[in-house]
């Protein structure tokens, strides 16, 4: 049921179409023309968003910060090309991260919804883990694995999320299951809901779904946080 409380109203047909005019004028100058666009149909609500979800995520987490600003909890829409080919100046995919403060924030578990011109996602997992963080949660399913198998003991009673993330081709361990292997084998681990343009993405009803679908995914969520440790 929707609560007519809240702020977010849904993005709109014009926030989808500000993303595709950007993938086809990714320049500074008409970035600068559209600016107020920007901030109207993609930040704004964004902002709304995350305040609508920050009790609930803090329920889950007390760490997480829920500051509805860009760099905290929102995405920047300035692309960093120092390192990369791609010299675009801007993303054309926005997203919203609830995670812990951390210098290390790249490898620590965090809940992202994610907007582009043809769809959008939402699910929880490491953004970029880093080979010793995969190495610490490998280590834990070989040490503790009925605490694992009970930390997704969810997985196979939904069809919501799919576990997604960069695998090794050699297998690095034989005596696995297949059921355990698809996780042991990741190279990064996040569990992801992928859908296409749709009326939910339009309304409140995206903050009950994102309620709803990211609290099949807290105990998980928490057994990742252990494996930092």
């Amino acid at each position: 049921m929707i609560n007519e409380e809240y702020t977010f109203k849904g993005f709109s047909t014009e926030t989808v179409s500000f993303l595709k005019n950007l993938n086809e004028n990714n320049n500074k100058v008409w970035f600068e023309e559209n600016k107020e666009n920007y901030k109207k149909l993609l930040l704004k609500p964004m902002e709304s968003l995350v305040m609508d979800m920050s009790n609930y995520m803090l329920t889950i987490d007390p760490l997480i910060d829920t500051t509805p600003s860009v760099s905290k909890t929102i995405s920047r829409i300035y692309r960093d090309t120092r390192f990369s080919k791609d010299k675009s100046p801007y993303k054309d995919t926005m997203w919203i991260t609830f995670k812990r403060p951390s210098k290390d924030w790249a490898s620590n578990p965090a809940f992202f919804f994610e907007i582009s011109q043809n769809s959008y996602r939402y699910g929880m997992g490491f953004f970029s883990a880093t080979p010793n963080t995969m190495e610490l949660f490998r280590k834990n399913i070989d040490t503790s694995p009925k605490e694992f198998k009970k930390s997704i003991s969810f997985y196979s009673k939904q069809n919501v999320f799919v576990v997604e993330g960069d695998k090794y081709k050699r297998i690095l361990d034989n005596n696995k299951p297949e059921e355990i292997l698809d996780w042991y084998q990741r190279k990064n681990l996040y569990l992801v809901c992928n859908k296409e343009i749709d009326e939910v993405l339009f309304s409140q009803q995206l903050v009950d779904e994102l309620k709803s679908n990211f609290n099949l995914l807290s105990d998980f969520y928490h057994y990742l946080c252990k494996i930092k440790k």
